[in-house]
């Protein structure tokens, strides 16, 4: 199992200043490749992302490479490649965030395609429960999965060379330009219930988790860099620049699992990164225990050879600026921070519990010095400055359980813990939809820990809120939503609204325990708009799947649908399968036998697969499905695994 989906979300590869390297001025071949004279080469930035995952806390990965496919063949190009080390990337920690892993200068022209190529030795994937995961979920809250427990799907090769590449194809082709900043964003999408299934035997509590990289990854276009949230990044300084303007560091990453004290793992991959000439950059020094707010680096010349931990922006022509800047002489002190999602909060006692890398929470305490900042790269001026100061941000409900935060701690070595700063990466409301009208609507969210429930009225962004842009690439303003299974079927402008009022209207009732299944979605939040001054506000919701309990074929497949009983429920529901190309369901079978489970795909845009899929969904084959409710009363299936083998409980 799965979480609940937040929304897409994004793990990222790289980015730094995107001024093009070399040139030339030859034409372009149809294929989009160079013709003949001199090649264009560009610099693209590759960039990984992902969709937020209430069960883990660590998904760690290390990716060993991606490759671009050129529109018309050729062999493909390289745009990233791991040290020697590997560093292992957490995925659970990049909600809606971007991990920044490095530029390469490749030719210019158009791909259609990637292979990202994972190591897949035992140990390679590290999954860690997260501290309070959803009921149902099989682990032990905040501990680490055996690795023998663990079953990547589609290896090739033996330990300790073992790996495991994906193909994938791009929904638009890539064009990558000389004189341009270009960006590569790869999700991995988590909320997938086909990336990381569950099996427990009935009866024996022995579980096994197939993890499943085929289908969860994703292109995902960057039409407007400067609206990408970075996740904070690591670097050992090796220059401050002659102006002051900026410095240079070689990029770090933590090690995951998480070290005691904790360690960096180095890159040759260099970042320039600018202060903030206009807005300043808050820096903190934290073996000092000082901060200061700079416009230039004239007065950190001593910067070199201290280790950094940096809140940064792009700007429009794909340099990176400060925005703040953590500095000391020991990796750990400038990691030593809880980041993670929000796990409680109590405004009663001002502590705020954030859930770290390694699946435990971490208690801080709000007092009246503590700032709040909320990230919105694409508004320096608002990027750093602090929304809100002292306890009463959370008195009034502006904080809850699900926001992705990353915490300055006045003294990481003090008990009690007490929060400097805030940052609120992402500020996400979710759950089940209800009252949509007019100016805005209702999430309903509850949580295994009942404290944390909510219930929040989220207005609308204004009409006039500038909002991204289309797929064409035309500005948009106002209000927009998609159904999370078809991201590219963006509704925006005068009509969304009233649109997404009728499309939250259906559900699915299954009677008994279960009841009928609502709308459900995630919106991310903004402050300060127009329409909610100092408050949050949508600029956009994402339909999200409901996850129904394992159920039961009650009749079979017939004309793209069938019916299902589900654990707790008291009647069948019918349950419908796309079929068409682009809109087909995602099935999935799951088999387990000899104690190894395998997670095979079906296409059911073929006849083949549509007879597979046919043949099995007999009377009581067990199914687990994920959908969105329908006005008529069915549920549009996203995801069907059906299992095979032995059965798994629910």
């Amino acid at each position: 199992m799965v979480s609940k989906l937040a929304k897409v979300v994004w793990i990222a590869v790289g980015a730094t200043s995107l001024a093009a390297c070399g040139g030339g001025s030859s034409g372009m071949a149809s294929n989009g490749g160079p013709t003949g004279g001199t090649p264009q080469n560009a610099v693209v930035s590759v960039l990984l992302s992902d969709a937020s995952s209430e069960d883990w806390a660590t998904i760690g990965v290390k990716v060993l490479s991606i490759a671009l496919v050129p529109q018309g063949g050729g062999a493909n190009v390289n745009v990233y490649n791991a040290p020697a080390t590997p560093p292992m990337v957490n995925l659970a920690q990049l909600d809606q965030l971007g991990e920044l892993l490095g530029n390469a200068t490749i030719p210019a022209g158009t791909y259609t395609g990637a292979v990202i190529t994972l190591s897949a030795n035992p140990g390679d994937v590290v999954l860690t429960a997260a501290a309070d995961p959803q009921s149902g979920f099989a682990g032990t809250p905040g501990a680490t999965i055996p690795a023998d427990q663990i079953e990547i799907q589609h290896v090739v090769g033996t330990s300790p060379n073992a790996t495991v590449a994906t193909n994938l194809s791009f929904d638009t082709p890539l064009t990558v330009n000389a004189n341009q900043n270009n960006q590569l964003d790869l999700e991995f999408d988590l909320a997938n219930p086909a990336f990381i299934v569950q099996h427990v035997v009935a009866g024996t509590g022995s579980t096994l988790w197939a993890v499943n990289f085929s289908g969860p990854i994703r292109r995902h276009p960057l039409r407007d860099a400067r609206r990408l949230v970075l996740r904070e990044m690591y670097g050992d300084v090796t220059a401050v620049a002659t102006d002051f303007g900026s410095l240079t560091i070689d990029r770090e990453f933590p090690t995951e699992p998480a070290a005691n004290p904790e360690t960096a793992v180095p890159t040759t991959d260099a970042l320039n990164i600018l202060a903030d000439a206009t807005n300043g950059t808050i820096f903190y020094d934290v073996d000092a225990k000082t901060h200061t707010v700079i416009k230039d680096f004239s007065s950190l010349a001593s910067l070199v050879g201290k280790q950094l931990r940096i809140t940064a922006r792009y700007q429009q022509d794909g340099t990176l600026v400060a925005v703040r800047i953590w500095a000391s002489s020991q990796f750990n002190n400038v990691w030593l921070s809880p980041e993670g999602h929000v796990l409680h909060v109590d405004p009663n006692t001002d502590v705020v519990t954030v859930q770290n890398e390694d699946g435990k929470g971490v208690p801080v305490v709000v007092d009246a010095n503590t700032q709040f900042f909320f990230r919105q790269p694409w508004n320096p001026a608002a990027d750093g400055t602090p929304i809100a100061t002292g306890t009463s941000f959370l008195a009034n409900g502006d904080l809850v359980r699900g926001f992705k935060v990353h915490v300055n701690l006045v003294d990481p070595l003090a008990t009690p813990l007490v929060a400097q700063s805030i940052d609120i990466e992402t500020a996400v409301y979710a759950g089940a939809i209800s009252a949509p009208g007019s100016s805005g609507f209702t999430y309903t969210r509850q949580f295994a820990t009942s404290t944390d429930d909510y219930t929040f009225t989220i207005p609308y962004v204004s009409s006039n809120t500038a909002n991204g842009s289309d797929a064409s690439g035309n500005p948009i303003s106002g209000f927009k939503w998609w159904n999370f299974a078809y991201p590219t079927l963006l509704d925006s402008g005068a009509n969304a609204i009233g649109d997404f009022v009728a499309a939250t209207g259906g559900s699915v009732d299954f009677g008994g325990t279960v009841g009928a299944l609502s709308a459900r979605g995630a919106s991310y939040a903004v402050w300060n708009d127009p329409a909610n001054p100092n408050g949050w506000a949508a600029p956009a919701a994402v339909l999200t799947p409901s996850r129904l309990p394992l159920g039961a074929v009650a009749t079979g497949l017939s004309n793209g649908q069938f019916t299902m009983t589900v654990s707790g429920g008291a009647t069948a529901a019918t349950i419908d399968v796309g079929t068409s190309a682009g809109a087909a369901t995602l099935v999935y079978q799951v088999d387990r036998s000899g104690g190894v489970v395998t997670v095979s795909p079906v296409d059911v845009t073929t006849a083949a697969g549509l007879t597979t899929l046919g043949n099995a969904l007999t009377a009581g084959t067990k199914v687990r499905v994920y959908g969105i409710p329908q006005a008529d009363g069915t549920l549009k299936a996203y995801v069907l695994n059906y299992f095979t083998g032995t059965e798994p409980t629910n």
